[in-house]
């Protein structure tokens, strides 16, 4: 169930129909990853027209932009996110992050394709980031995000395993941070994991059975991520530091 602000905000956006696809952990409650938040984050379609109704859409629940970048198409090409707090009603209080470029994930169309629709139980219906795409836009820096895209998969495996597509099963091997998913995906679809192995090189340890190695790779894999992400807001971080100078 999709908490009434949240609601609320969705259903604003659907007026003004803004192109824009939840994510954060808003959308990991939906995936059976809970996660309370009192934010609700965003990936939106930069172009002209979405920033207009986006801010139309952000008027009417009377938003106001906190901190720092301003909502631009330069910044929010360039990685950074905007931040907005609600003034309004039932959303007031609530926090809106919006994106448009995240770190190792596809543009917005490709997301948009791949999304996911959350019908509600009246005629309405919530555009939500597809799980995969959402496991991706969690491998940052931050400790929370890592026991979330873990929980993100298990959940799904848990969901899907007695019937299986093939993509489900690449997805686990691709992304499932606990030994025993990869051990049962590995055994019961060999080849399936032969062929992921490729692009994830600690799968080839999973058929001895050492789980202390296997723990270990996972988590370097966390941390070469961590680094990764670290690298990649160094410059955006900078940019914000200036930005906040020239306001104060």
């Amino acid at each position: 169930m999709i908490p009434n602000p949240i609601r609320k905000v969705l259903s604003v956006f659907r007026k003004h129909q803004v192109r824009a696809l939840l994510m954060g952990g808003q959308a990991c409650v939906f995936y059976g990853a809970a996660q309370f938040s009192r934010d609700v984050d965003f990936a939106i379609l930069c172009d002209t027209l979405n920033l207009e109704r986006l801010t139309a859409a952000l008027h009417e629940l009377a938003a106001e932009r906190v901190a720092v970048p301003p909502l631009s198409a330069d910044f929010l090409r360039r990685g950074h996110a905007v931040h907005f707090r609600c003034h309004s009603g039932e959303a007031a209080q609530l926090r809106i992050d919006v994106m448009s470029t995240m770190r190792g994930v596809d543009p917005f169309p490709d997301l948009w394709e791949r999304r996911t629709t959350l019908a509600d139980t009246g005629e309405e219906t919530w555009e939500i980031m597809n799980i995969e795409d959402l496991v991706r836009a969690k491998k940052t820096q931050r400790d929370k995000d890592w026991p979330m895209i873990r929980a993100l998969v298990e959940a799904h495996y848990a969901r899907h395993h007695r019937d299986p597509t093939a993509s489900d099963v690449r997805f686990w091997l691709r992304e499932a941070r606990s030994p025993e998913i990869l051990r049962q995906c590995w055994a019961s679809y060999p080849d399936l994991a032969a062929s992921v192995a490729a692009e994830r090189p600690l799968l080839n340890l999973v058929p001895a059975g050492d789980d202390v190695t296997l723990y270990q790779a996972l988590m370097e894999e966390e941390l070469a991520e961590r680094a990764r992400d670290r690298e990649y807001w160094l410059p955006r971080r900078a940019e914000l530091q200036r930005l906040r100078h020239q306001r104060a």
